[in-house]
């Protein structure tokens, strides 16, 4: 048989077999039931991850919707090829292609505005553009942009020598990449010798995912373009912002940071040579991080090096928020009568660590006053005069400490933590917010999985496959990712993060055994509002028990943290509308029984008052998370 022959024969083997059905078992899960008979290329990945399914767990309880609807979406010849090139270390040069076979989550860069500047310009509902050199040298007019990037997945725009050297030039960011799941936006050289005008930030970025925000070099050299930044960053979670070299060798630059960062999940700011040389800058940080749980801020050269006649105030900075950590060093160096003002600076919930090393070293006329300052605070060649303190917390007082009455649920939202005792029939509760803020992605075959690196130690490879520049967001989460995933186990904690559903199956199998099954909450209804407990079953009866649960990280492609949870309880507890007592919702909650490892700063023990060891907590299993256990 020549060779055309056999080609055409394996072809038409191909298609006969590509027409035939998987059959599965009848179930009581509908939705699962109807998927699992719609006709399936028995060569496809997902078919594959059900007779894999099947020999590892061979209970015959039906496979969840909510776990095979994430399988890989390749064909099978797409998966051939995709498999193929990550053995040969060539998919980046496929890289688009396989991002939209696979359903992965791939970063794009921003598309050029490189049109002549109007004098008035409105960008409303725009997303991910550049704005490089947009507005240099104008005068006068405004820019807005207004619910820009909003509830998009990845919210890129760079804004690099805007409105350099203009004249009586505005800048308006209202509502910028609000619900963002990763938001970044480059502002390097923005206003650069810019004279008169002003810039406003007001809701910027609020309750994004993953903000890194860069200002490098902003206002620099400008002349009285004052800068407001308003409800900066809210309610945001683990994100980055970096002013480097910000309104250096600016005359009269006023900037303004009202609600920054409250509210945020660690959120990270660096201030490195921010207004140095400037003269007559004046800087007000009001409610800075207030309510924000673990913050840290980074201070380094800021106003010093010569600058004259600065103001700087700090009210109610870190104000409620849980722990933090600020760090000023070199503030305020050699800097000629500057005036700080710190006034309920670091009245945090639990207590922060500030560190102030050579403030106001070498400056001339320096004034600066502590005004009702927090605990753990160090301060290392402190220049000696021109300070006052002023009803300062000294270490191991107790006055000005916060109580927890005063700030409890400020940072943790209200019904995120719960006790046992509120699973029963008839308790009105708030459901805390289960929605999935990550972006929608596919696990890939474990053949393809297997292909590519996946430690910090080959992040330079990681890199590359997905297109990743150096400094750039997507850079920053998969290094965070890694590190987690590399982090050393908590004790008596066994994890592993998998990125692929056999890798999922082996590792629960591993600590539960073959026997299990795994669940998650039916839907988001009830989020985020006040809802009534129905009917609750106990998993195993309500005994003690051990489970393995599953949380997503952020990734290109499906990735989930796993990590065995022993001596929990679970329920599934119908969730009610409090007003017609009819059903919405099925939840599934765990029950920690033994917390005495966890941090006396969780947030747990914050919302609910208590400590390590001395209570249960009770928490909800969020959309697209899981847990599994031994089956009934």
């Amino acid at each position: 048989m020549d060779t055309t022959v056999k080609l055409t024969f394996c072809y038409f083997l191909f298609l006969f077999l590509s027409s035939f059905n998987v059959s599965l078992p009848e179930t009581t899960n509908v939705v699962a039931a109807n998927t699992l008979r719609t006709p399936r290329n028995p060569f496809s990945p997902k078919s594959s991850i059900i007779r894999y399914w099947k020999t590892q767990i061979p209970n015959k309880l039906p496979i969840p919707y909510f776990i095979i609807s994430k399988a890989s979406p390749l064909q099978p010849l797409e998966f051939s090829l995709f498999a193929k090139l990550a053995s040969n270390h060539s998919l980046s040069s496929h890289l688009s292609s396989f991002c939209s076979s696979a359903g992965l989550f791939c970063f794009s860069g921003s598309t050029a505005i490189n049109s002549g500047h109007p004098k008035d310009a409105n960008f409303a509902v725009y997303d991910g553009k550049s704005f490089n050199s947009y507005g240099a040298a104008s005068i006068g007019g405004a820019d807005t942009f207004k619910n820009y990037s909003e509830n998009t997945n990845f919210a890129s725009s760079g804004f690099t020598k805007y409105s350099g050297g203009s004249t009586g030039h505005r800048e308006g960011f209202t509502s910028y990449a609000t619900n963002a799941n990763v938001g970044t936006s480059n502002f390097t050289s923005y206003a650069t010798g810019a004279t008169g005008g002003d810039g406003e930030f007001a809701a910027y970025m609020p309750s994004v995912n993953v903000p890194d925000l860069r200002f490098a070099l902003y206002s620099a050299d400008g002349n009285n373009h004052p800068m407001m930044f308003n409800s900066y960053a809210d309610d945001a979670n683990s994100g980055t912002e970096l002013f480097s070299n910000y309104a250096k060798n600016g005359n009269g630059v006023p900037v303004g940071f009202t609600g920054y960062g409250g509210s945020s999940n660690v959120v990270g700011s660096t201030f490195s040579h921010y207004s140095e040389f400037g003269n007559g800058v004046n800087d007000s940080f009001k409610a800075y991080t207030s309510n924000a749980n673990n913050p840290k801020t980074d201070f380094r050269a800021y106003g010093g090096g010569g600058g004259k006649g600065g103001s700087d105030s700090f009210v109610s900075y870190r104000d409620g928020a849980n722990t933090g950590t600020d760090t000023f060093v070199s503030y305020g160096r050699k800097s000629s009568l500057g005036k700080t003002g710190f006034v309920n600076y670091g009245k945090t919930f639990n207590p922060g660590s500030d560190s102030f090393r050579e403030y106001g070293k070498g400056s001339t006329g320096q004034s600066t006053d502590f005004s009702i300052y927090g605990l753990n605070t160090t301060f290392k060649e402190y220049t000696k005069t021109g300070v006052t303190f002023g009803q300062y917390t000294k270490p191991g007082s107790n006055e000005g400490s916060v109580k927890v009455s005063s700030f409890v649920n400020k940072w943790v939202e209200p019904g995120k933590f719960f006790r046992e005792r509120m699973l029963k029939k008839g308790t009105v509760m708030m459901m805390p917010d289960i929605v999935d803020k990550n972006p929608k992605r596919s696990f890939l075959p474990r053949p393809i999985t297997s292909k590519l690196p996946f430690s910090t130690d080959q992040l330079f490879d990681v890199k590359k496959v997905f297109g990743a520049q150096d400094h750039s967001i997507l850079e920053r989460v998969l290094t965070n990712t890694l590190s987690e995933c590399e982090r050393a186990p908590s004790t008596g904690e066994t994890k592993r993060c998998v990125g692929s559903i056999e890798d999922m199956i082996d590792f629960t199998v591993s600590v539960l055994g073959h026997d299990v099954v795994a669940r998650t909450t039916e839907n988001v209804r009830g989020s985020k509002k006040e809802v009534m407990i129905g009917e609750v079953k106990g998993v195993n009866g309500g005994k003690l028990t051990k489970s393995v649960s599953c949380h997503q990280s952020l990734y290109p492609y499906l990735l989930y943290y796993c990590h065995s949870v022993p001596k929990v309880r679970v329920y599934v507890a119908e969730i009610l509308d409090v007003s017609s007592k009819t059903k919405m919702n099925n939840g599934v909650a765990i029950c920690h029984i033994d917390t005495s490892s966890w941090s006396p700063g969780h947030g747990a023990f914050v919302a609910l008052g208590s400590g390590p060891g001395r209570i249960e907590v009770c928490h909800w299993i969020f959309e697209n998370d899981m847990t599994w256990t031994i089956a009934d």
